[in-house]
């Protein structure tokens, strides 16, 4: 793409800043913001057995929409146990209030200079959604990541947060030679750089929320949730077991696995369409 006079390329910067601020969610692909025009629409309601963490992040969410000082947030724990699901939920219950969700790919981070730098000055509040989050000791996202969350010589911009997802609560690989990294000093066992480096990462996230695995009864009752969102049967002995084999079949007793037989059930007894 040719430049025009005076050097700078043609105006990606400028159509970006007014995507921003039509759209309700956005994912940053080939070095552009691009509006999302069907966002998944998560309600609160439907996330259950995780209040204490929906409490938390909704608290900080509701700050950053109204201007007062707020956390990057961590969410990390067992797959399917509603960490992404609840960063969804958080833009339809914020999005009057001037929310927006941006989904950021993990090898994408060493862009978020670029990715910030339009979001900048908005009367939008940015959430930069970072799922399946965890970087590799020479990643060349991690100082930028480390940059946005603390700030370098540039202040971070006060209308954009970032929560992610990992798996790994430290986001990084725990390999085995970190842990013979480990030494004693007068009495004291200390950590050696490379378990530094990750706790120190993931220390620059001020909100840490963590998501334990689901019990068989918390299941059940995310089965029967969701049967009742579809329209579908009662939850019967016999049903129940079969929820339950369905959960040992998939080794998860997750939310998303919870939705999957209720949707199957669902359908096979003629419900409708599920959803």
């Amino acid at each position: 793409m040719r430049a025009r006079k005076g050097g700078r390329s043609a105006s990606r910067p400028r159509k970006t800043g007014r995507a921003a601020d039509t759209a309700l969610a956005y994912r940053w692909r080939n070095g552009r913001l691009e509006p999302i025009a069907a966002p998944h629409r998560v309600r609160l309601d439907d996330l259950l057995h995780v209040e204490r963490q929906k409490e938390a992040l909704v608290a900080n969410t509701r700050q950053f929409v109204q201007g007062l000082p707020a956390n990057h947030a961590l969410l990390t724990g067992a797959r399917g146990t509603g960490k992404s699901s609840l960063v969804k939920a958080l833009l339809t219950e914020f999005a009057d209030r001037g929310l927006r969700l941006v989904e950021v790919a993990p090898h994408d981070l060493h862009q978020l200079y670029d990715i910030v730098r339009p979001l900048r000055g908005s009367k939008r509040r940015f959430v930069l959604y970072v799922d399946d989050f965890s970087v590799a000791a020479n990643d060349p996202g991690l100082s930028a990541l480390k940059a946005a969350l603390d700030g370098d010589i540039e202040a971070p911009p006060d209308n954009v947060l970032i929560y992610a997802t990992s798996n790994r609560r430290h986001l990084m690989p725990e390999m085995k030679k970190d842990n013979e990294e480990y030494h004693w000093v007068d009495g004291e066992l200390h950590p050696g750089e490379s378990t530094e480096e990750k706790i120190s990462l993931s220390e620059r996230f001020g909100l840490w929320l963590s998501f334990p695995p689901f019990g068989q009864e918390q299941f059940l009752d995310m089965v029967r949730h969701h049967l009742a969102r579809l329209g579908g049967p009662s939850l019967t002995d016999e049903t129940a077991k079969l929820a339950l084999r369905w959960a040992l079949q998939r080794a998860s007793r997750s939310g998303r696995v919870a939705q999957q037989f209720a949707r199957e059930l669902a359908g096979r007894a003629g419900a409708g369409p599920a959803i």
